[in-house]
C-alpha cells in the first residue's frame, strides 16, 4: 500500500513539474532578458541530470547486457577472460590529445612517442545483434609523428595461476577500420626477474580474427609465474580509426605431438 501510495505522489509531482515547463516554455519568448536567464540556468541544471539518466538507460537497456559473460569457447577450454573495458563501463570513458602512459579504467593503457598527439581513445556502446561484448574501444589517430603506438591490457592474476608450457593462450578479436592497418599482438609473461614475449602478426583480412601463442617454446617458469599481459602494436596508424569490438583470451591445453 506504502509503495503504491509513493508511486501516486511520484506521479503526479511529474505532471506537475512537466506543466511547470510548459508553461515556461511559453511565457519565455515574452519574459525580460534576466528572467530568462535565470530560466535558462535553471533548464541546463537539469538537462545535465537528464543526460545523465539517458546515457545510463542506454548503457543498461541496450543488448548486450553489461557484465556479460558471454564468451564463444573452443573444446577443452579451461579458462577465458574478457578484459574491463570490454565488459563495462570504465573511467574515463574517453581521452583527446591522449600523452602516453595515460590510462582508461584499470587494465587499458595507451603507449607511444608522439612529439604532438593527435590521438583520441573512447569507450563506445556496441548494438549490434552479433556483438556478445557489451562495450567496444575506438582509437582515433591523425596525424602520428611517433615511431610507436601500442595499447597494453593488463591480465587478472589468475590468468597464470595454474599456468604451464603445456598450455595454449589463444586471443581473439573483432577489430573494424577505416583503412588497412598493420597489427601485431604481443603476449608478455613475468616469471620472477624475467619476461616471456611471444609476437603474433594479426592478419586483418577479416573482422573476426585470432592468433595462438605456444608456451611451449618459451622459458617461461611454471612455479614463478607473476603476471600476464597483451600489447596490441599499431604500424604506420596515421590518418586511421580502429574499433575494437571485443577482445577475448582463451586458455586450453596444447595437443600432444
Amino acid at each position: 500500500m506504502l509503495d503504491r501510495l509513493r508511486s501516486l505522489f511520484s506521479e503526479r509531482s511529474h505532471k506537475r513539474q512537466l506543466q511547470h515547463w510548459q508553461d515556461d516554455a511559453k511565457s519565455a519568448r515574452s519574459m525580460s532578458l534576466s528572467e530568462l536567464r535565470n530560466l535558462r540556468r535553471k533548464a541546463n541544471q537539469i538537462k545535465r541530470r537528464i543526460d545523465t539518466v539517458n546515457h545510463i538507460a542506454i548503457s543498461r537497456l541496450t543488448l548486450p547486457v553489461i557484465g556479460s559473460k558471454a564468451i564463444r569457447k573452443p573444446a577443452r577450454t579451461e579458462w577465458a577472460h574478457r578484459p574491463e573495458a570490454w565488459s563495462g563501463p570504465v573511467e574515463p570513458i574517453g581521452v583527446a590529445a591522449i600523452t602516453s602512459k595515460t590510462r582508461i579504467g584499470s587494465e587499458l593503457t595507451i603507449f607511444h612517442d608522439c612529439r604532438n598527439s593527435e590521438l583520441s581513445l573512447r569507450q563506445v556502446r556496441n548494438t549490434r545483434e552479433e556483438d556478445l561484448a557489451p562495450f567496444g574501444i575506438r582509437m582515433d589517430v591523425f596525424n602520428f609523428d611517433g615511431s610507436f603506438l601500442s595499447l597494453a591490457i593488463e591480465m587478472p592474476p589468475e590468468s597464470v595461476q595454474g599456468l604451464k608450457r603445456s598450455h595454449l593462450l589463444r586471443l581473439n578479436m573483432i577489430v573494424e577500420s577505416e583503412r588497412p592497418q598493420e597489427m601485431f599482438a604481443r603476449l608478455n609473461l613475468r616469471h620472477g626477474p624475467n619476461t616471456e614475449q611471444i609476437v603474433r602478426e594479426l592478419d586483418l583480412g577479416s573482422r573476426e580474427l585470432w592468433v595462438e601463442f605456444d608456451l611451449f617454446y618459451t622459458q617461461f617458469n611454471e612455479n614463478r609465474g607473476g603476471s600476464m599481459w597483451i600489447d596490441l602494436i599499431f604500424e604506420g596508424p596515421s590518418m586511421n580509426q580502429v574499433v575494437i569490438r571485443d577482445i577475448t583470451l582463451i586458455r586450453k591445453p596444447r595437443a600432444n605431438i
